[in-house]
């Protein structure tokens, strides 16, 4: 079941990745802005690297997304890109992966013990 859940975890990383640097990246239903597109994706990673890794440290997590978001914040610096990087776009990334993790943190806090 981890190995699955971490073959689509790494899928959707590749995927985020390659919307981040698309010089034009396909419009979503609604038009969210960009940050609502942030958090949502890395809401979305988040809880797919909870999933995929459980025995992992939510520090490691953290920082390991926190950093990808920050590498995608450095590819879009890239003039030849035709994008923009914003660090506010890094601080909702990092905004959604701390929320999801204090979920997550309550749920397993809830549960009771097995």
């Amino acid at each position: 079941m981890h190995r699955s859940l971490r073959l689509v975890l790494w899928a959707a990383l590749l995927f985020t990745f390659v919307m981040a640097v698309l010089p034009h990246p396909p419009q979503l239903p609604g038009q969210p802005t960009d940050k609502i597109q942030h958090i949502l994706a890395f809401t979305v990673l988040t809880g797919l690297a909870i999933a995929a890794w459980p025995a992992a440290t939510w520090l490691r997590l953290l920082l390991a997304l926190s950093g990808f978001g920050v590498l995608i914040e450095l590819v879009q610096a890239i003039p030849a890109l035709h994008r923009s990087s914003d660090w506010r776009d890094w601080l909702a990334d990092t905004g959604a992966i701390l929320a999801v993790l204090a979920i997550a943190a309550a749920i397993r806090w809830c549960r009771p013990s097995r």
